[in-house]
């Protein structure tokens, strides 16, 4: 083998200053009556940065905890970590306290940045890491020190982009593991540079500076992927009102503003496209809906090419792999269920990245042979942090095992059959029963919980709790959602729950959810 002579990769920032110099005026961001072109948006990032270094001594690798929704606040603060060589480290905006200050703790976080609604979380933060350097208040708000007024105090600063190496993190991904307990996902500069590279030739082929994308998805997932991507082209990025997602809203400023593109999930799709809106406004300028989390029904597939056209754009990815697994392109997606549909596939492998299927051992299985989904490729993550066991399971002989069950045909298009895991999507979030049961488990009057994905018209799947009570204790399904609320993530709560007498187990006295599944099937219970 032989060494590279340098490890040194682009800051990612270096998209926005090379912006700022190319494209001074175009529109970067759009939110509601307001626009910040990319110099301001550079100008502003710059004084972030300067805040943030010379007042709370933020340097390269410190870690940049932040709870908001989307916002152009939300952006600067990712492209200022990005511009130190700090570490952005985004939260799902909808996480309990608890669940943000595990997050704080996991990742050694120097610094919270929030929005102001989230005081209970910031408090959490504070008593889990008391020498926290300080916690940013995006907004009027009791805690904290404001936002604005940092930007204002450092107003014409001058930071440039740091130096950084190849594995120089810039993300802590967090995604749910299946142990219960979230995991932190290490990724790169120089992963997410080819994630970039990949992104735009796969999924967004054509697209430059004349266009616009509409941001639905929150930026702590993947939608801060697309934005970044974006940022290599100068494309700009219009962001929902405040309020929740409507699909009105979202026409209007597709034909407003001529978005070109967009990133969501299946339940998002089907929502516009069974609005009574899709036929009042102009999207013709729409060329790519971007849909993954989940695979989408077959119907509802039918109903929005028929909707908005040859526009639909699968991809399957994990976090761990920076969402960038297979592709199915528009040419690819059809209306009619003909012999040359591709009805229940994911897609082939994307640029740079090679799938495979493998059993238990490790052994590559043949076409149409099913397995488990391994991948290697320069999008796969650095690692999990500090986490040995999971680093020892996922990665096998260099790939790294999805947990994903499935097959490919003789042309590479992959189809997926199952998971590993009991996991379950729900409005394209991955669900992982066993953290939510844990947390249940701790309420007096549950002896025994398993959680089952069931399928929903509006979500995809919603959890189903099925509860086996403490001798004497009494409980339902009010007071458990009651104890759960400020413990875990709303979409994370079961939707149903069910009280039966005795929970099947194996010969061995194990839970299983396939015996719990058939018990309830028999009874007439699911």
């Amino acid at each position: 083998m032989i060494e590279r002579c340098s490890n040194r990769v682009a800051n990612l920032a270096h998209f926005l200053t090379r912006n700022a110099k190319r494209w001074p005026n175009r529109p970067a961001i759009v939110w509601e009556d307001q626009t910040w072109s990319w110099q301001n948006l550079d100008r502003r990032v710059s004084a972030l940065s300067s805040a943030l270094s010379s007042d709370f001594g933020i340097a390269k690798s410190d870690r940049m905890l932040v709870q908001a929704q989307n916002s152009h606040q939300m952006i600067e603060i990712m492209l200022a970590a990005f511009r130190l060589g700090a570490v952005w480290v985004p939260c799902n905006f909808r996480q309990a306290p608890g669940e943000t200050a595990y997050a704080a703790e996991k990742s050694k976080a120097t610094i919270f940045l929030c929005d102001a609604e989230y005081a209970v979380q910031a408090e959490a933060v504070a008593a889990a890491c008391p020498d926290l350097s300080g916690i940013v208040s995006i907004g009027e708000s009791a805690f904290g020190v404001s936002y604005e007024a940092l930007l204002e105090k450092h107003n014409g600063a001058r930071i440039a982009n740091a130096e950084v190496d190849h594995n120089d993190p810039c993300w802590f991904f967090f995604t749910s593991g299946s142990t219960g307990r979230p995991k932190a996902v290490v990724l790169t500069h120089g992963q997410i540079g080819f994630v970039v590279v990949n992104y735009m030739a796969d999924l967004l082929p054509g697209t430059g500076e004349t266009d616009a994308s509409l941001v639905i998805a929150p930026l702590s997932h993947g939608a801060g992927l697309q934005l970044i991507a974006q940022l290599s082209c100068g494309s700009a990025h219009i962001l929902m009102p405040k309020g929740g997602f409507r699909p009105h809203d979202a026409f209007q400023l597709i034909e407003r503003h001529k978005v070109s593109n967009m990133f969501t999930v299946p339940t998002i799709v089907k929502r516009l496209v069974d609005d009574p809106c899709v036929d009042q406004f102009d999207h013709s300028s729409l060329r790519h809906l971007i849909y993954a989390g989940a695979p989408m029904y077959r119907e509802d597939q039918k109903r929005a090419l028929e909707a908005l056209g040859p526009v639909l754009v699968q991809y399957y990815g994990l976090g761990e792999v920076t969402g960038n697994i297979t592709v199915l392109r528009p040419d690819e997606h059809s209306v009619d269920d003909g012999p040359y549909a591709r009805v229940g596939t994911c897609g082939v492998e994307r640029t740079g990245i090679e799938v495979s299927i493998q059993d238990e051992t490790g052994k590559i299985l043949g076409p149409n042979e099913t397995g488990e989904v391994c991948v290697v490729g320069s999008a796969v993550c650095a690692g999990y942090l500090d986490d040995d066991g999971a680093n020892a399971k996922f990665f096998r002989d260099g790939w790294f095992r999805t947990g994903d069950i499935g097959h490919m045909d003789d042309q590479r298009y992959l189809y997926l059959t199952g998971r590993a895991s009991d996991m379950y999507i729900s409005g394209g979030s991955n669900v992982y029963p066993k953290e939510v049961e844990e947390i249940l488990l701790t309420h007096p009057a549950v002896s025994e919980v398993a959680i089952l994905g069931i399928p929903d018209p509006q979500w995809g799947e919603v959890g189903l709790a099925v509860c086996v009570t403490e001798t004497g204790q009494q409980t339902d399904a009010a007071d458990l959602s009651e104890f759960l609320k400020d413990k875990i993530t709303r979409y994370k709560m079961p939707a149903r729950y069910l009280f039966i007498e005795d929970m099947p187990t194996s010969a061995y006295g194990k839970i299983t959810k396939k015996l719990v599944r058939e018990f309830l099937t028999e009874k007439g219970l699911l």
